[in-house]
């Protein structure tokens, strides 16, 4: 999945005439705190709620100092990556632009970048999840996915978390299986640190509750 399949042409950009009381108002009805500022299909930046806040809301944006001068993805990023500076930034929109001219194309949204993860990213599907730690050295996915599938066990998906400072790192594994015990032992066989694991039969009600409440947030 890249960026453009994902691009909202729904919201409208912020012209350098609009005040800072109009870009909040538009804000509100769409559900964000920052939005792209276009002029003649290039972008200057993104505004946003804090950028107003300093400032006269009465004044054209076009006066402002802002934060994000040079916040956009390019239309063939891979979703990562627009995960990636809308987390780095904190934005709750990423604007796209072509990969010739960099003209602005629309935006993607935090909320429905997050929708497709959890939809397409195995989140909602049965299974158990197993958090293993290892030395970054020591990682090994061809032998973890052999491992779990040696006890017929598929993983779904997989991500990493890295520890700063340290050549530590936290495997988390989504699988299909909700018994895990024969997989673990393998798993420590291996060198692999059991971190933390959880199954359907324990925490499907709650995890199932905080995908609703998440949705439910995203949709105020």
């Amino acid at each position: 999945m890249i960026a453009k399949e994902l691009i909202s042409t729904s919201i409208q950009p912020v012209r350098t005439s609009d005040t800072g009381e109009e870009v909040l108002q538009k804000m509100q009805i769409y559900h964000v705190s920052h939005l792209p500022i276009v002029n003649k299909s290039r972008i200057l930046g993104i505004i946003s709620e804090e950028d107003i806040l300093i400032n006269d809301p009465k004044e054209p944006v076009g006066l402002y100092r802002l934060t994000h001068h040079q916040a956009f993805c390019k239309e063939r990023d891979h979703i990562f990556d627009l995960m990636t500076k809308l987390g780095t930034l904190q934005l709750s929109v990423i604007p796209i632009v072509d990969e010739v001219k960099e003209i602005y194309l629309g935006v993607v949204t935090l909320e429905d970048l997050l929708k497709y993860f959890a939809v397409h990213f195995s989140f909602t599907d049965p299974g158990s999840i197993i958090v293993l730690e290892c030395s970054n050295h020591n990682y090994l996915l061809s032998e973890i996915i052999r491992l779990a599938e040696a006890d017929d066990i598929s993983v779904l998906s997989s991500f990493i978390t890295s520890i700063p400072g340290s050549n530590k790192i936290y495997i988390t594994l989504k699988t299909n299986a909700q018994d895990l015990n024969a997989y673990k032992a393998s798993l420590e066989r291996f060198g692999y640190i059991i971190h933390a694991s959880f199954s359907d039969t324990e925490y499907s009600d709650s995890l199932l509750d905080r995908f609703d409440s998440l949705m439910t947030y995203l949709n105020i």
